[in-house]
Order: structure tokens, then C-alpha cells, then sequence
């Protein structure tokens, strides 16, 4: 799928758009003739991402910044659509994670993760909103399975997860008459990313993970990047506040990480 045709090239704002499944996201739309911004919080990771995305041929900006700070979600997408026009598409990806029994969380390490998963989406949306291109625009949040699937070691990333998708739901009926689409993309085990890495540290782990995917794989930052293509494209002009899981059927099958049996409780801190 490609922007190459499109009279305007679609301008469009990956935040957490500097590793893993995000970068991936933000290399294909560069690869597709999309004008790319990428955010996160560590600014060589940013000054890397933006030197990929150009190798690509792509025009890129690239901006340091915290989910957790309204203001400065808020002004870099200013920067970023005075610099270029109104706003085509929004990825928030950004998210927090670590492995942890509920009765070892600490207060500040549950609230951490919902501050960047939960309340760092609601700032990315509300921050691009004066900026996004009406009617026409189209923002996709990535969640995760925590979201519907209760997981041992993970209540924080559940309880913020559950909240992006019912965000997406809710902000897709109020800002639908403007021409907004929102969705919710739910990828499954992803090769290589630092999720995976945390949930199913071992080679033995990984494979009890490939076991219960039908598909008999994991999933690549591709898989997920195609589907955003997809959701920004006009083929998906009448699809809003979908949450589409993109896992291989994984929680089809009624998945479940077994973290008991792979991570040890005590080797995790918030």
C-alpha cells in the first residue's frame, strides 16, 4: 500500500515512533511518501529514528518529549503542522511496561505506567486535535491484549490498556462528525521488541508463546505497520472506533501468558 498517488501526501505524527513496533510503523509510512514526525523521550533514540526515516527518502522531524507533558505533546504538534499543514495521522504508541505481582507494585509504579499508557494517549490526541486535517483525519492508538485479556504480573498495563481502547470507543463517537476516524490496533507477541524481551525473556518461553498462535508465528513490526496503512487509507474510510487485534489469532484462542511459570516476581521493581 502506497501514498504515492495521493494528490496530498499524508503528513503524519508517530509518538513513541523511535523503537520497536512504533519505529516500525513510522519507517513504512515513510516508505509509503508520507511526511513523518516521531517523538519520544530520548533524544539520540530521536536524532536515530529521524536519520532512518531520511535514508528512506523521507521528510522527517523528529521531537524529545514526554507523553506525560500536555504542553509539550501540544506544541509539537503545532511545530509539526505549521511547519507542513493540518494533521492527516496520529499514532500513539508510546507505553510503559514491566513485569510485577500486584502486591509488590508500588503506588507511584502503577500510576507511572497509567500516566504514559492511558493518560499519555488522552494528551496525543488532545494535543494534535486543533491540528488534524477535517474531515479526513484518522488516529490510531496501540494498545495491547492486557486490554481485554487479564494477565498475572500485569494490573498496571491491564487497567491503562482497558482505558485506551474505551478512549478510542468514546472520542471516535464524539469526534466522528468532524471526519475524525480513531481506532485501536491490539498487536499480539511481536518479534523483538522489548515487550517480548520482558514477557518471554527465555527461548523456552518464546516457544510456549508461538505455541498457543495459530498461526504458529510471531508477529513482526510490519504485520502492524501494514494495518496501519491500511487504517489511514481511504479503504478504511468507514471504519472508526474499531479495536482490531493484529495477532495471529492469538487471543481468538483464548491466550493467556502463563507469567507465573516465566518470570520471577522478585527480579522486578517499579
Amino acid at each position: 500500500m502506497s501514498f504515492a498517488d495521493d494528490s496530498l501526501r499524508r503528513r503524519v505524527f508517530v509518538f513513541g515512533g523511535t523503537s520497536g513496533i512504533n519505529l516500525g510503523i513510522a519507517k513504512s509510512f515513510a516508505a509509503s511518501g508520507a511526511i513523518v514526525a516521531v517523538a519520544s523521550r530520548n533524544p539520540s533514540k530521536v536524532d536515530a529514528a529521524v536519520g532512518a526515516l531520511n535514508e528512506l527518502g523521507a521528510e522527517a522531524l523528529g521531537f524529545a518529549l514526554d507523553v506525560r507533558e500536555p504542553e509539550a505533546v501540544a506544541d509539537a504538534a503545532a511545530s509539526f503542522a505549521d511547519r507542513f499543514g493540518a494533521i492527516d495521522v496520529v499514532v500513539s504508541g508510546a507505553a510503559g511496561n514491566f513485569p510485577i505481582a500486584a502486591s509488590k507494585l508500588s503506588p507511584n509504579g502503577f500510576k507511572s505506567v497509567v500516566d504514559i499508557d492511558l493518560i499519555g494517549t488522552f494528551h496525543v490526541m488532545r494535543g494534535a486535535y486543533p491540528h488534524l486535517k477535517r474531515p479526513g483525519a484518522c488516529i490510531i492508538n496501540i494498545s495491547a491484549p492486557q486490554a481485554f485479556i487479564p494477565m498475572e504480573l500485569q494490573v498496571h498495563v491491564c487497567a491503562a490498556k482497558a482505558g485506551v481502547d474505551m478512549i478510542t470507543r468514546t472520542l471516535a463517537m464524539e469526534w466522528g462528525p468532524e471526519g475524525i476516524r480513531v481506532n485501536s490496533i491490539i498487536p499480539g507477541p511481536i518479534a523483538g521488541t522489548e515487550g517480548m524481551a520482558r514477557l518471554a525473556p527465555t527461548a523456552e518461553a518464546a516457544s510456549e508463546v508461538i505455541d498457543c498462535v495459530p498461526l504458529r508465528r510471531m508477529g513482526t513490526p510490519e504485520d502492524i505497520a501494514d494495518v496501519c496503512l491500511f487504517l489511514a487509507s481511504d479503504a478504511a474510510r468507514f471504519v472508526s472506533g474499531a479495536v482490531i487485534p493484529v495477532d495471529g489469532g492469538w487471543s481468538a484462542a483464548g491466550a493467556r501468558q502463563r507469567s507465573e511459570k516465566r518470570i520471577d516476581p522478585d527480579a522486578a521493581t517499579p
